[in-house]
């Protein structure tokens, strides 16, 4: 983005522009329920089937699943929210119009940001909301609040990943990609089936992944013990960064 147009805005008016792209990046995804309503729901629905109708009120596996049905639905709005329209955008000009704006250098990727945040709050909401109410997961209110903290920052690994992908493709091939990326990383993390029923090797690779580093502080939210928090917080700004200087890397060469 060029820097140059705010070197003389008044805070104020810096401060107005960064909300008014995050507003508008917001009302763009409100007005298409055919991308946003499929990934509020989806892993609301997978959470219906297994935690509750298939898990016969065991409050244990209802905390296990809830933790790992939150570390998949948050996935989602960083990876399709960031990667899907950037590469759209990339295709049809629109980022190369909106970079040529008067717009503060950072609110096209702030505004994306507070978008995937928003979604992933509702989405670790509305699973609470179904763990407190019909699965029988006995969280207390600190936990409960804990793991909607945990989801709603958990989403920016993947969208600085998503923002990575997007800048490697344009148009209509950014689905097809993310989908190889975002399906086999939630198995490959143990957040369909416990790390312990899979060959040693997926074992041993597990950590290689952003999602099993956030799913093990989504279950520590929520009562087991996954050991220090520290190392997988690391692991995941880590990972943040260096998506995000990769990604600006790219855009600033290949646009």
């Amino acid at each position: 983005m060029n820097a140059l147009p705010t070197l003389d805005m008044p805070r104020q008016r810096l401060v107005a522009a960064y909300l008014e792209e995050a507003r508008s990046e917001l009302r763009r995804y409100l007005r298409n329920p055919g991308f946003l309503l499929p990934i509020i729901l989806f892993p609301n629905v997978f959470y219906l089937m297994f935690g509750v109708l298939l898990n016969h009120g065991n409050g244990e596996a209802g905390r296990f699943m809830l933790a790992s049905y939150s570390t998949f639905g948050v996935m989602a709005p960083g990876l399709f929210g960031f990667g899907v329209s950037l590469a759209l955008e990339r295709g049809s000009g629109l980022l190369v119009f909106k970079r040529a704006l008067p717009m503060p250098p950072g609110a096209y990727l702030l505004g994306k940001m507070l978008m995937a945040m928003c979604v992933a709050a509702v989405v670790g909401a509305l699973l609470l909301a179904v763990a407190l109410g019909v699965a029988d997961a006995g969280l207390t209110l600190a936990q409960a609040g804990r793991l909607l903290l945990v989801d709603t920052l958990g989403v920016l690994p993947f969208c600085a990943l998503g923002l990575l992908i997007g800048t490697l493709l344009k148009g209509q091939g950014a689905p097809g990609l993310l989908n190889m990326v975002y399906l086999p990383m939630a198995f490959l993390s143990g957040l369909w089936f416990p790390l312990t029923m899979m060959p040693k090797l997926l074992q041993q690779l597990a950590p290689i992944w952003p999602s099993y580093h956030l799913n093990a502080q989504a279950l520590s939210a929520v009562g087991f013990d996954t050991g220090a928090h520290w190392p997988h917080a690391l692991v995941l700004l880590a990972f943040t960064i260096g998506c995000l200087l990769l990604a600006a890397h790219r855009l600033r060469r290949h646009g």
